[in-house]
């Protein structure tokens, strides 16, 4: 799809609703292990690797948001489904905002985790400028080290080794060219706080207590915005909320989902 090879995984019942889950940065479709035993339950499921990341290539560079926001619809449309449910996570949460920009008719319900409507402020795009140095003067690895700290919660990083270690691991999996081109992509994108009030879709706007990236208030806001939305906070959790917290954000999507439910 447009010069790349996305790699993507259906799952659940065949002629359910679907939901599409769209990963952060810089993760893969792997982030969503701890969610699909549930949803597949109830849902026909569609997670995929974005440009660049996981096993999906670049394709030529650079590529901004506009063109991850297009991957995701020609992917509905290769897949063959015409509507879905979309669940992004942080820069997932900006490609499903940039979607619904475009087609607002494709989507039955919106989740945003952990993610925020606005534009980068000055401060983070200088961070961003900084990680695009970073990775071309010493690669991935110390790349990894300096983020990962800013994504989980101080308890997870003192108490929970093994999420800290798995996510370490999955991050490393990243690949320069994937990493400087989503980085830049995510400079560029528009600012979405504009679209919010004209969604008619249900929305649930999920965050971590302690998301230090997009801190809680910004989710409130969000949900504040939106005609049929609502927020619920993650207690324990950081930036990457549904590995941090699985049993309680699987509980509070599901129930979204169910209500939600074309029928």
């Amino acid at each position: 799809i447009h010069g790349s090879i996305l790699h993507y995984d259906p799952s659940g019942p065949k002629g359910a609703p679907l939901v599409t889950l769209v990963h952060g940065f810089p993760f893969n479709r792997s982030l969503w292990k701890g969610q699909l035993p549930a949803l597949k339950r109830r849902f026909r499921v569609l997670s995929y690797d974005q440009r660049g990341m996981g096993a999906s290539t670049l394709g030529e560079a650079p590529q901004l948001m506009e063109r991850y926001a297009d991957d995701l619809l020609d992917l509905l449309d290769w897949v063959g489904e015409r509507r879905t449910a979309l669940v992004g996570l942080s820069m997932g949460g900006y490609v499903a905002l940039r979607a619904l920009q475009k087609a607002p008719e494709r989507f039955w319900a919106l989740g945003l985790c952990d993610t925020r409507a606005d534009a980068d402020p000055d401060a983070a795009k200088l961070g961003r400028a900084a990680g695009v140095a970073l990775l071309r003067k010493r690669g991935v690895g110390p790349f990894v080290d300096g983020m990962l700290p800013k994504l989980l919660a101080p308890q997870t990083l003192q108490r929970r080794p093994a999420i800290v270690k798995a996510l370490r691991a999955m991050m490393l999996r990243s690949r320069e060219d994937g990493a400087v081109n989503a980085l830049v992509a995510m400079v560029s994108r528009t600012d979405s706080r504009s679209l919010l009030p004209t969604l008619r879709m249900p929305a649930l706007c999920l965050v971590g207590q302690h998301d230090a990236i997009t801190p809680p208030a910004l989710a409130r806001g969000m949900a504040r915005a939106v005609p049929k939305a609502k927020c619920v906070v993650l207690k324990g959790a950081g930036h990457v909320s549904n590995l941090e917290r699985p049993a309680e954000f699987n509980r509070a999507l599901m129930l979204f989902l169910e209500k939600a439910r074309p029928r």
